[in-house]
């Protein structure tokens, strides 16, 4: 087994940010970078609310950034998944999709929320290009347009919501004829002028161009009758999941698997921190994972310097 003071399991602006305040602490951290290195921002295209970028930035080369930062610094990436985490005593054992195993004697718990997609052809393809699943993020890009957002919770209500200050008409797209957000939230739609719902149907065909989304495919499911109907972006509102298996229940989540902590980033498990969309569940922006992943390494420093 291979010792080490710190070990952080994921990136993203979270991720990232815990790994450069560790490194500059002289933890020299280990990263492992997870299914999808530099997390969500790397299928973003141009991120327009990120401080410090006033023309805005590529999420890509963003994360890129940031990952240079603190490899500067003395972090140390490894593009491996964490398969198995021992956090029963310390120090704690992790092992990775590599076949190796290490300890560490603080960990930190940045492994985000996966996006919920329908499961469509060329649907990955296009986020950044027609697709989103953050309406905060890219509602700005579709000023003056025709936009479909999935879905029928809270979120879904919301984006809709959000995206009407931009776009000239939102469809808000839904499998049944009621919706599972709370009435206040569903008020507020209905009575959105710039809202129209689409009941009982299921989009089942992105079409689109080199450019990006140019219409979708929607199908009545009571009727079965399908039409092709034009727009300019398609906003996924299905929910997220939390990349928490790994941990076998160690850690106290949500009934939605999100990780519960106290005092911003701490788990049930003193050592071990989380933070980043793994653990938020409320604002999922990367200038907030960044600023949780500031407290998990300041925190974590500190419980070393404790322990």
């Amino acid at each position: 087994m291979e010792a080490r003071k710190v070990i952080i399991i994921g990136t993203g602006p979270a991720g990232l940010t815990a790994a450069i305040y560790n490194a500059r602490a002289d933890l020299k951290p280990l990263v492992l970078e997870g299914h999808e290195p530099g997390g969500q921002l790397t299928l973003t295209t141009e991120v327009e609310n990120f401080p410090g970028f006033a023309s805005g930035v590529m999420g890509p080369e963003l994360m890129g950034n940031m990952k240079q930062q603190a490899a500067k610094f003395g972090a140390e990436f490894l593009p491996v998944m964490c398969t198995e985490a021992d956090l029963s005593k310390r120090p704690f054992v992790i092992k990775a999709s590599n076949g190796q195993t290490y300890t560490a004697e603080a960990v930190i718990i940045s492994t985000g929320a996966s996006a919920k997609f329908l499961g469509l052809p060329h649907e990955k393809e296009l986020t950044g290009r027609g697709v989103s699943t953050c309406a905060t993020c890219d509602g700005f890009f579709y000023r003056d347009k025709i936009v479909h957002v999935v879905g029928g919770g809270d979120t879904a209500m919301e984006d809709a919501t959000f995206i009407t200050k931009f776009a000239k008409k939102v469809y808000l797209v839904h499998r049944k004829d009621t919706l599972r957000a709370s009435k206040p939230m569903q008020e507020r739609a209905f009575n959105n002028p710039k809202i129209e719902f689409i009941w009982d149907t299921a989009i089942t065909e992105i079409k689109h161009s080199e450019a990006g989304v140019t219409g979708v495919v929607v199908e009545n499911l009571k009727t079965g009758d399908k039409q092709e109907r034009p727009t300019d972006g398609l906003f996924y509102a299905i929910g997220h999941t939390p990349n928490t298996k790994f941990l076998n229940g160690q850690l106290k989540t949500n009934e939605e698997g999100y990780l519960i902590t106290t005092n911003d980033v701490e788990t049930n498990i003193p050592g071990v921190f989380a933070c980043g969309d793994v653990q938020d569940t409320y604002y999922r922006q990367a200038i907030t994972a960044a600023g949780s992943g500031c407290q998990a390494a300041i925190k974590a420093e500190r419980f070393l310097e404790g322990h």
